[in-house]
């Protein structure tokens, strides 16, 4: 490019590249989607299709960045973990987020129609996006487990206001008023003396939300062998505990 006498403003321009060896996370979430989702006829407390369209967006936002290790998503949100040592955009924190959010919000319009075939969007979705990093392994898994706990709180809660106003009859306010101060045993209790529902049977990618990892499967062969291949797996599973680092040990090595 031909230098100008321009050129100068540059220099306005912000350093803003990720500290070294440190975990790099950026979330994605919806603007306004309370809004989204009942113009456009989203099924209460949840609709299954909308949450299939955000795993479908976030799997395309993984195979454009190999260097993301895993994704957790729920409700609207979800969040891209890239390894610690990711030289994706020279760790540029701006380049990270807005071209995860850019894919991801373009991922989910251009799906849209075979999730949705015959609603037609009313106005466009809109996500932001940032960038937090996460110096050590601890600290990963504890933000992951902030968003899986934060997946469960939810959902109780809804599965619950739900039920009360669908199945019980109530106004919005009369059930919201109901359900101030209670714990999580009180909405269990709700559900299953009121409405004969069981919340531990309810399906897992509502209560655990969705995990987006990338495991090597075997992959067979022309010949009949096998070979292994890099590929990204979806699981609704507990985050939380250690079975699930212990069976993915690969996550937190450096490679």
């Amino acid at each position: 490019m031909a230098k100008s006498k321009f050129e100068y403003v540059r220099l306005f321009e912000v350093d803003d590249r990720c500290l070294p060896n440190t975990w790099v996370v950026v979330r994605v979430d919806g603007k306004g989607f309370h809004k989204f989702s009942t113009e456009h006829g989203y099924e209460k407390p949840n609709d299954i299709k909308a949450l299939s369209l955000m795993n479908r967006a976030a799997t395309s936002v993984m195979e454009e960045f190999k260097d993301i290790c895993l994704a957790y998503g729920q409700s609207d949100e979800y969040s891209f973990v890239f390894r610690k040592e990711t030289q994706a955009y020279s760790r540029r924190s701006a380049k990270l987020s807005t071209n995860v959010c850019s894919l991801f919000t373009s991922a989910f319009v251009y799906y849209w129609n075979e999730y949705f075939p015959t609603i037609k969007p009313r106005y466009p979705p809109v996500f932001d996006g940032r960038t937090v990093l996460y110096p050590s392994n601890q600290n990963i898994r504890d933000y992951l487990s902030w968003r899986q706990a934060d997946c469960h709180i939810n959902n109780l809660y809804n599965t619950t206001f739900w039920a009360l106003i669908l199945k019980g009859g109530l106004t919005p306010t009369e059930a919201e008023n109901k359900l101030k101060g209670t714990l999580s045993g009180d909405k269990n209790e709700i559900l299953f003396s009121q409405f004969a529902i069981n919340y531990n049977t309810e399906p897992e990618m509502l209560r655990k939300g969705t995990v987006l990892v990338r495991r090597k499967v075997p992959v067979a062969l022309p010949n009949g062998g096998t070979r292994e291949k890099s590929q990204i797996v979806q699981e609704h599973v507990d985050i939380i505990g250690d079975e699930f680092w212990n069976t993915n040990t690969h996550l937190l090595t450096l490679t």
